[in-house]
C-alpha cells in the first residue's frame, strides 16, 4: 500500500494551487487522511485532515484559505491551497490510515514541494 501525492510547484503570493494524494494497493478501508507540512528548518506540523464521513479539521494559520476534500471511492484526499503566503513555503505530506490484510497503519506519502515566492 503506497500514498503518491500530486499538485506541488512555484506560485506567486496570492496564488492557488490544489493537492492530491492518491492511496494504492490491497485496501480494506481508509479512515481519517491529512496533510501535513514541513519548512526548512522547522518540525513538521499539521495542516489539515478528515474523516472518512467528510468532517474535516484545520490548522488555525490555514483555516480560512485552505480547503480539504476527499473521495472515498478513489481512496483520494485532496487540498486546494489559496491565498498562498511565503509561509506557506513548505514540503506538503499526505498521510492515511489504512486497514489491509494485517491490519491498521498508518501510511505516509512522498511529499511534494510547494514554494510561495515573488
Amino acid at each position: 500500500v503506497q500514498l503518491q501525492a500530486f499538485g506541488g510547484g512555484f506560485v506567486q503570493p496570492g496564488g492557488s494551487l490544489r493537492l492530491s494524494c492518491a492511496a494504492s494497493g490491497d485496501i480494506f478501508s481508509i479512515n481519517d487522511m491529512g496533510w501535513y507540512r514541513q519548512a526548512p528548518g522547522k518540525q513538521r506540523e499539521l495542516v489539515a485532515t478528515i474523516t472518512s464521513g467528510g468532517t474535516a479539521k484545520y490548522a488555525n494559520s490555514v483555516r480560512d484559505r485552505f480547503t480539504i476534500s476527499r473521495d472515498n471511492a478513489k481512496y483520494t484526499v485532496y487540498l486546494q491551497l489559496s491565498g498562498l503566503e511565503p509561509e506557506d513555503t513548505a514540503i506538503y505530506y499526505c498521510s492515511a490510515e489504512i486497514e489491509t490484510v494485517v491490519g491498521w497503519d498508518d501510511i505516509w506519502g512522498q511529499g511534494t514541494q510547494v514554494t510561495v515566492s515573488s
